[in-house]
């Protein structure tokens, strides 16, 4: 009897999963490819009551890719609250006499991401500067003998996470955070050809300009037609940089990005150029905060503040773009508001103390840094679905949802996603996918009229092409969209 009771108590969870299309599609479709049998598979669906509609290894921890992001972003915009904002204060120190600053201006970082940034959120630097600037004239400065000191200590000393790989570190995307950012905390370079194949390159310039940096130059002049290519080595222990490359005979100049390392100091010498501009005598050199001695905070006079866009216009860049850089401040800033400390050790502890406290278990949870660039972040299918439910309890829910792109989003990493589907299936999906070398995933909602459907698929370690795999994770989620339509 007591086999027939719970055989009875099992059915309705289980019928769910087994009489809809999701989890067929997943036995015949993707179980049974040879493609996907060689690769490490975790799927998790469940509906608005928490039953599941399909899976596939859900409790198996995998590579999350920037799918992480959406982990991030609802922990931030939970504990720092959608109307944060960031704040970056301008100060100066010493005497003023006949107009001139005997003294320093400083720079004091509050984390800001988007300084300097050229995004439609990101207020313009010249905008910014000009702020600044009109604070320095308004205490009848016209001329500065010292030194600008870019403050970057909000954070703790760590740019990068220690689990990043090298490769990954010089490339745009691997720029890391700062106390103080400029600019996304990356340098475009203009880079020409030479008159001839074996001659080197033409570096034309760069910006932001790092002051006190050394560059070698690798980037050699190739025969026409013969392809171009760029990359770059630095770090942020020493402010040298290795750009090496090619680029061919008669190819028009182009612009590579690369990570700065050192944004905080760019930012003083972007200012001090356009202090120079605006007729201010700048005798200043550039130091970092580290290398001078900065006088008690009671005798350095504030005389700016400029903030940053809120907290919810930012995870929504975040996550619609995917932007490492944010995805990484938004984490270290967690641990600063929390605990006071601006790390990645604080911003783990204080992360597993709110999941805990919200009733979302640690299992199957291992996260090291915000974006998902890591290849030591570990999230079961079920972890992603369980802190989804517990982000729809939150009065933040519909900013959190409006972050996640969706299907045909111009501009977002969903634009070509499910391209040739009518509106009725796209437009019932809220994404965030992940791309890693050998790694695809997606995660989100799938509305429906009795609530959303909560998913993740995350695939790694394949040896196909990610062009390959793409159709059936794209008819996996056709295929929810067609059972939310459905779940009325």
């Amino acid at each position: 009897m007591k086999k027939i009771i719970l055989f009875l108590l099992l059915v309705p969870f289980c019928m769910d999963a087994q009489s809809n299309n999701v989890q067929r599609f997943i036995n015949k479709q993707l179980k049974t490819d040879s493609l996907w049998k060689n690769a490490v598979v975790g799927i998790y669906a469940e509906n608005a009551k928490g039953k599941p509609v399909g899976q596939w290894n859900p409790d198996m921890p995998l590579l999350t890719a920037s799918t992480m992001k959406t982990i991030t972003t609802g922990a931030g915009i939970e504990l720092l609250g959608p109307d944060f904002r960031y704040k970056t204060t301008l100060a100066w120190s010493g005497e003023i006499r006949d107009s001139i600053l005997y003294g320093n201006i400083y720079i004091i970082g509050g984390g800001d991401p988007t300084l300097g940034a050229e995004l439609p959120l990101s207020t313009p630097i010249s905008e910014v500067f000009g702020q600044w600037t009109d604070a320095i004239k308004a205490l009848g400065i016209r001329a500065i003998h010292g030194l600008i000191i870019p403050d970057d200590r909000y954070f703790t000393d760590e740019i990068i996470p220690e689990s990043w790989s090298w490769g990954n570190i010089g490339e745009s995307y691997g720029s890391g955070t700062s106390g103080l950012c400029f600019y996304e905390n990356t340098q475009i370079f203009y880079i020409a050809p030479g008159r001839e194949a074996g001659t080197p390159a033409i570096i034309q310039g760069c910006y932001p300009e790092i002051p006190g940096m050394t560059y070698h130059y690798a980037v050699r002049t190739t025969p026409k037609g013969s392809g171009s290519g760029t990359y770059y080595f630095t770090s942020d222990l020493a402010r040298t940089g290795t750009l090496y490359g090619r680029i061919a005979v008669g190819r028009e100049t182009i612009a590579p990005i690369f990570s700065n390392k050192f944004p905080h100091l760019s930012c003083a010498q972007q200012f001090g150029s356009f202090l120079a501009a605006e007729g201010i005598e700048c005798r200043v050199s550039i130091e970092d905060i580290d290398d001078v001695h900065v006088p008690p905070a009671d005798s350095i006079f504030r005389i700016s503040e400029t903030l940053s866009p809120t907290i919810a216009q930012i995870i929504r860049e975040t996550n619609v773009t995917s932007n490492n850089l944010f995805a990484e401040t938004i984490l270290k800033t967690i641990g600063k508001e929390i605990s006071g400390v601006g790390s990645y050790d604080s911003a783990a502890v204080v992360m597993e103390r709110f999941l805990t406290s919200r009733g979302v278990s640690l299992t199957g949870y291992t996260q090291c840094d915000g974006s998902g660039l890591s290849r030591q972040d570990y999230i079961s299918p079920r972890f992603f679905c369980n802190f989804y439910r517990m982000m729809l309890k939150s009065d933040n829910f519909a900013t959190y949802l409006e972050s996640f792109p969706m299907p045909g989003m111009v501009g977002s990493t969903l634009s070509g996603v499910l391209k040739d589907e009518p509106q009725e299936i796209k437009g019932r999906i809220h994404a965030k996918s992940g791309s890693l070398a050998n790694v695809k995933c997606y995660a989100g909602y799938v509305e429906s009229a009795k609530g959303p459907v909560r998913f993740a698929i995350l695939v790694n370690n394949y040896s196909a092409r990610t062009s390959q795999m793409q159709p059936k994770i794209e008819g996996f989620m056709k295929e929810l969209a067609v059972y939310a339509g459905k779940n009325k």
